[in-house]
């Protein structure tokens, strides 16, 4: 017999025109003191504090941790695979001590010192008559709309390489990547990774090149999201031109160049101060004109006179000489070096091999001699300057090998390897018979791309900027300190496409 019935004047409570059920003094229309359960109908307005038949809305895990193995089989046992691994398991691997959290919203919450484990562990006994009893425990966790899950001290993503991620990961997927060693998350399209260096200011630095004909070991630097002309960085190791460039946010490398032959310095620099190159380590080849690409890890070098065929790459936070990375299967020379935060792209160069395959990428994260891709729509062979933030690239200028410059500038999509397409132009001295410009230093950071100096053929200190989520013509940036062209095939961002974020 229930304790609380209605109908019945003992129990059943009205007073002051409300009603109470279990309440001897009712405040609201009606008032239920205890929880409620059956089929039952309400006209009107009414809370419900409780009703036996949801669930808590907080479920707490706070089961002890234990470490051991149970042994279940016939005959004489022989060995049995661990069982229990020190986690709190949803579902359970104690034979029978099965656990299911459920909420209807708000909270999941793990007591401190209490490690989830939400998996699927198959199990098998070895007896002197054979295996036994294999089966498999499945964990469980029943949500309704999960609003937040709190988790005292310690959180693990997954974690894997870029070749472990799913083939149809869900939107809004976080992971751990442990070959970039960064943060990622897909976006619904592809894999973007999380801004990690908090010290990312925008600031682009050009490193060499010469006045023609002398070369400079000048560094200046601008801020990207601002305009002006560019300020005294510092000076490299020695005077050089045909330098490239890397960086992993934090620190900038110059590799290579012409110092009346090839070179294999490597100088570094801390992008966010002002300074001198330091001596890093030598590329595994002298050259100039090489392109280099990089993450926020590696970078990774290609071609370039007098080892046109040669990838190298180093590791940026660690000081050391380039190690191999591959072989190209053509020479390339005189190209550009553009990238995402998985794939390096050295596009279009001079010295052309048979097939014509002028344009390879290749992914940052591991080794290998690059796959070709679709020529580009520009009329430069040689000379010209790329950049890119995390999805798109943008080639500008060049030399078209037959003594004039190009002002074209191409765009084209480096995760679905889409066909390049016109963008817009550079911006022009008005001399029509050479409107364009060859070997500029290229800089960004996900909004904006600058491209400074360059061969008209005479030295230039024009630096152009472009929009790079709008199409259209270069404008006036500002000028460089020293007019000065012949640079190599990147400059030096702390926020360039390879790095990810935003």
């Amino acid at each position: 017999m229930p304790a609380i019935r209605s109908g019945f004047g003992s129990d059943f409570v009205l007073k002051n025109e409300k009603i109470g059920i279990g309440s001897e003094t009712p405040t609201n229309i009606l008032d239920f003191d205890g929880a409620i359960k059956g089929n039952f109908s309400i006209a009107g307005v009414a809370t419900l504090t409780s009703y036996g038949g949801f669930v808590a809305q907080n479920q707490h895990i706070n089961k002890a941790s234990s470490i051991g193995f149970g042994t279940v089989g016939v005959g004489t046992l022989t060995g049995y695979y661990e069982t229990e691994t020190g986690f709190t398991d949803l579902g359970g691997v104690h034979h029978g001590d099965d656990q299911y959290y459920n909420t209807l919203s708000e909270d999941l919450v793990i007591d401190e010192g209490q490690i989830l484990n939400i998996t699927s562990i198959d199990m098998v006994g070895s007896t002197t008559i054979g295996e036994y009893d294999p089966h498999s425990h499945q964990s469980h966790v029943c949500l309704g709309a999960l609003e937040e899950v709190s988790v005292t001290n310690h959180f693990s993503v997954p974690c894997g390489g870029s070749n472990e991620r799913k083939d149809n990961p869900i939107e809004g997927t976080v992971r751990f990547n442990d070959d970039l060693n960064t943060l990622e998350f897909f976006n619904g399209n592809e894999w973007r990774q999380f801004t990690y260096n908090q010290g990312q200011s925008g600031r682009g630095v050009f490193a060499g090149g010469n006045d023609v004909p002398n070369r400079v070991n000048i560094i200046d630097y601008v801020s990207i999201q601002t305009f002006g002309n560019s300020i005294d960085f510092g000076d490299l190791i020695s005077q050089r031109q045909g330098v490239s460039g890397g960086s992993d946010g934090t620190r900038g490398l110059a590799l290579g160049g012409y110092v009346g032959s090839g070179s294999n310095e490597v100088d570094y620099i801390t992008i966010a101060s002002g300074g001198n190159g330091i001596d890093f380590g030598n590329l595994t080849a002298a050259r100039w004109y090489s392109a280099s690409v990089s993450s926020s890890t590696r970078c990774v070098t290609s071609g370039g006179s007098t080892a046109l065929t040669t990838i190298d790459y180093v590791e940026i936070a660690t000081k050391g000489d380039s190690l191999s990375f591959g072989t190209l299967a053509q020479n390339f020379n005189e190209g550009a070096g553009c990238q995402s935060p998985t794939r390096g792209f050295f596009l279009k160069h001079a010295t052309l091999g048979s097939p014509a395959i002028r344009s390879v990428y290749i992914t940052i994260a591991s080794k290998g001699n690059g796959t070709a891709w679709d020529e580009l729509t520009t009329s430069a062979n040689q000379g010209h300057s790329a950049l890119s933030n995390s999805v798109q690239a943008f080639v500008a200028g060049g030399d078209r090998n037959d003594g004039l410059n190009t002002k074209h500038i191409d765009t084209f999509n480096m995760s679905s390897l889409g066909a390049a397409y016109q963008f817009g132009e550079l911006t022009t001295t008005g001399d029509t018979s050479n409107e364009g410009r060859s070997y500029m230093a290229p800089v960004n950071n996900s909004i904006r791309g600058l491209f400074a100096g360059g061969n008209t053929p005479s030295a230039e200190n024009r630096i152009d900027y472009i929009t790079l989520t709008t199409a259209g013509n270069a404008q006036d940036f500002g000028d460089l300190s020293h007019a000065r062209g012949g640079f190599g095939g990147s400059g030096i961002s702390d926020s360039h496409g390879g790095l990810g974020g935003f």
